[in-house]
C-alpha cells in the first residue's frame, strides 16, 4: 500500500458492488421503461378510460426510477470504491468523461420521470367513480 493512500472500507465496497450489480441492470432497466411509456402513450392516443391509463402512468413513473437509479449507480460504480469515502477523490472523478456521460443520462430520466409527474399522470380512477371534477385553471384571456 502507498504512503498517502485511504483504504478501501468494507462499506465503501460493499455499497460500490451493489452500485455494479445494478448498474448492469441498466440496460434491462431502461427498456422496461421504454416499453412502459409505449404502453402508456397508446392508451392515452386511444383514449382508453381512466381505469386503464392510471395504472399505466404509474408503471412508467416506477420504470422511470428505476432507470434512474440504475444510471445513477452507474455513475457512482464508474467512480470506483474510493469515492465513496473521499470526497476530492470522487470530485476529481466526476470531471471525467465516462462519468459525465452516466450523470447527463441520470439527469435526463430524472427530467422525464419528473415531467411525467407533473404533467402525465391522469386523475385517480377513484376520483372519477366518485363523481369528482378536476379543477382546472382558467384560460387566459387573449384579448
Amino acid at each position: 500500500m502507498k504512503k498517502g493512500r485511504t483504504k478501501i472500507s468494507a462499506d465503501a465496497e460493499a455499497s460500490y458492488l451493489a452500485d455494479v450489480a445494478l448498474a448492469a441492470r441498466f440496460d434491462e432497466l431502461l427498456a422496461r421503461a421504454q416499453v412502459a411509456e409505449q404502453d402508456f402513450r397508446h392508451a392515452q392516443a386511444t383514449r382508453a378510460p381512466i381505469s386503464v391509463q392510471y395504472p399505466l402512468a404509474r408503471n412508467l413513473d416506477v420504470a422511470l426510477t428505476d432507470a434512474t437509479r440504475a444510471a445513477y449507480a452507474a455513475q457512482r460504480a464508474e467512480i470506483g470504491p474510493a469515492g465513496y469515502g473521499d470526497r476530492i477523490y470522487r470530485r476529481k472523478a466526476k470531471a471525467t468523461p465516462a462519468v459525465h456521460r452516466w450523470t447527463d443520462e441520470a439527469e435526463r430520466l430524472l427530467t422525464l420521470r419528473e415531467t411525467h409527474r407533473l404533467t402525465g399522470f391522469p386523475a385517480r380512477p377513484q376520483a372519477e367513480a366518485l363523481g369528482v371534477e378536476i379543477a382546472r385553471l382558467p384560460e387566459a384571456d387573449h384579448a
